[in-house]
């Protein structure tokens, strides 16, 4: 593969990707979708998606993804295990290395990596995420209604969160180990002031108990009046231990977007690592980065909305900008190599 050049490659396989991917093939681009470490992004994660257009009866998460990749491939995608390490966009065409050692060169890429949501090494974490313990609200929030639920994290997505949650569950507890929030003071206010919202202060999770079938029934909480208790009882510091019964968990401590391999490109990011697309002059949005030749689309450009339905909207849209830039490229570079009479 080292030898030939591709018209374009998607890195990720999410939702955003697979979307590039049926959109770039049905344009005949023939596109090599890069999978990644993990393969169909978060929504794999998510046991039930009920507000993905489409599906009234809602589509489990894994088979929403297998359904993408198999609608891509039907019109000639290609799917190949690897992550990109490293990408020199400067070249034309696009030189990319891959984890696996392998190089690819590209006229274009789509860049749908997505964003990895934080975790809090709690036990269980990893049998119960997506079935009890959940990174999104908005997603599975509805599934609370009635229920006890708990929210981790002190910042404005925590009390986002916590607000769109207090619409289905009985009660919302934030539990944040420090006695302060990093949230505005609005959203702040906006939290303490909910009836149905309280807070733990200086107070971790240790521990998830449930199981994939019966889903989160309770968790053990760990505090310390000088706050960081898990950090202190690691040391040797006593802490008090309380086992509560909730039947939801909500992350809420940020998400970290998969976008390392761009470090000293042209791709402009914000400090958080999310990439900047371009607007048109009339201030339309578009799926381009500052690199020739270079789109995003999904979480990897979205720390607001992050929903599955979005990412599809903008790996349209990326595929859609790419297959003009292509054309554009060809029509160039035609023109150059025609001579004039």
């Amino acid at each position: 593969m080292t030898g030939d050049v591709r018209d374009l490659v998607v890195a990720g396989s999410g939702i955003a990707g697979l979307s590039a991917a049926v959109y770039a093939a049905r344009a005949d681009l023939d596109p090599l979708v890069l999978e990644g470490d993990e393969p169909g992004g978060q929504l794999t994660l998510t046991t039930d998606v009920e507000n993905y257009l489409g599906f009234p009866d809602g589509v489990g998460g894994m088979d929403l993804v297998q359904r993408g990749k198999e609608q891509a491939e039907k019109f000639g995608a290609e799917f190949q295990h690897g992550r990109i390490d490293d990408a020199v966009l400067d070249d034309d065409p696009i030189a990319l290395s891959l984890s696996n050692g392998d190089s690819i060169r590209t006229r274009a890429l789509i860049v749908a990596t997505g964003a990895s949501a934080r975790w809090v090494g709690a036990e269980n974490e990893d049998e119960l995420m997506g079935h009890g313990l959940s990174t999104c609200a908005t997603c599975d929030g509805a599934f609370h209604r009635g229920d006890d639920v708990l929210v981790v994290g002190g910042g404005d997505s925590a009390m986002e969160e916590a607000l769109f949650l207090a619409k289905f569950a009985d009660t919302v507890t934030v539990v944040h180990r420090r006695e302060e929030l990093r949230a505005s003071e609005i959203m702040a206010d906006r939290a303490r002031e909910h009836e149905s919202v309280q807070f733990r202060w200086n107070t971790e999770l240790d521990a998830i108990h449930g199981s994939r079938d019966d889903g989160v029934t309770g968790v053990t909480l760990v505090s310390h009046p000088e706050g960081y208790p898990r950090e202190r009882a690691a040391s040797g510091v006593d802490v008090a231990r309380e086992t509560v019964d909730v039947g939801g968990v909500f992350y809420a401590v940020g998400h970290t977007p998969n976008t390392g391999f761009l470090e000293g490109t042209a791709v402009e990011r914000d400090e958080s690592g999310y990439v900047f697309t371009q607007t048109e002059d009339t201030g339309r949005p578009t799926a381009r980065t500052d690199a020739d030749g270079v789109f995003a689309a999904g979480d990897v450009a979205d720390p607001r909305y992050r929903q599955a339905i979005t990412s599809a909207g903008t790996g349209s849209m990326a595929a859609l900008d790419a297959e003009e830039y292509l054309e554009t490229h060809r029509d160039a570079a035609e023109a150059t190599a025609t001579p004039t009479a």
